[in-house]
This record gives C-alpha cells, sequence and structure tokens, in this order.
C-alpha cells in the first residue's frame, strides 16, 4: 500500500534563482516561514534542519539533502526530530523550479506520509500557508502576516481559526 502525498503547484512572478534563494537561505525562510530557518550547505549528503530562527536548539524538522541540483530541483528527507530515526516516519520533499520568461512554476511534493498522521495534517494544512507567504513576498518584497505563533512550545492558529 502506497503513501499518500501532498502536491501543491503555484506560479510566482520572479526568477528560478531566487525561489532557489528564498528556499535554502535561512534569512529569506525566516521572513515567510513563521519566524524559521532551513540551515544546511545544501549538498547531497547533508543534513538540513528546519530551526527557530531566533533559538535554534528548538528544532522542528530535520532531514537529509538527497538532491540538489540549483535552482531547478531539491529533494530533502523530512522527519520530526524526534522520529527521525525510523523509516516509517520519514518523508520526502521535492521542490521542483522551472522558469518561463518572468514567471516560475513552483511545484513541492511531499511524499510517503503517514495517513492519518500528525505530520500529515501539519503538511495538508501548512505546506498552502508557506507557500502562499513565500509567493506574495517574492511579488511583493513583503511576506503574509504570520498565521501561527509558538505559544508555550505549541504551535497556535493566528488566523483563520477553525469555527466550532
Amino acid at each position: 500500500m502506497s503513501k499518500p502525498s501532498f502536491v501543491y503547484v503555484t506560479y510566482i512572478k520572479t526568477t528560478a534563482e531566487k525561489v532557489w534563494k528564498a528556499l535554502t537561505d535561512g534569512e529569506a525562510t525566516r521572513q515567510y516561514w513563521f519566524n524559521h530557518r532551513n540551515a544546511s550547505d545544501w549538498k547531497v549528503g547533508s543534513e538540513w534542519r528546519h530551526e527557530d530562527y531566533d533559538d535554534p536548539k528548538t528544532v522542528d524538522v530535520v532531514g537529509t539533502v538527497v538532491e540538489s541540483d540549483r535552482p531547478r530541483r531539491l529533494v530533502v528527507t523530512w522527519a520530526d526530530p524526534t522520529e527521525a530515526k525510523n523509516p516509517a516516519k520519514i518523508s520526502r520533499l521535492t521542490y521542483d523550479i522551472m522558469e518561463d520568461g518572468d514567471l516560475v512554476r513552483l511545484t513541492v511534493t511531499h511524499a510517503d506520509l503517514e495517513q492519518g498522521s500528525d505530520m500529515e495534517k501539519g503538511v495538508t494544512s501548512g505546506w498552502p500557508v508557506v507557500l502562499s507567504s513565500l509567493k506574495t513576498m517574492l511579488e511583493t518584497g513583503k511576506p503574509l502576516p504570520a498565521m501561527f505563533a509558538r505559544e508555550k512550545g505549541e504551535w497556535k492558529k493566528r488566523r483563520f481559526a477553525t469555527v466550532g
């Protein structure tokens, strides 16, 4: 039985190089990804971490760089740090970046998700917000206002909360 995948496609008026930088540069990710940085040297086989910008010891996701073809494709593994040694809990994230003139098609495929897991729920609700903020930042210079905030170690919705 195959594991579920989540695919999100967006079109951004920018260049492939600017998308790549926004995905891999800690200063850029901080702006659109709720004060987090993606930290790595982005070489195949290297570790990467999705960490709190102000407290790098707070790490939400870890993985390994599987493929790095700047500025066209980046593939990483993705896991909760407490489950990173369990192959059944590791998913795979692929960014495909295709430039056509002054437009980029960014396809994000998050595969091998554990059906019904907290990770699957977080991925399917989180990617649209993060990628919308990325698109807005690259096109306007400013990301969307924060949709989530960490309160006492837990993520809380700040906008568009579910109505009872």
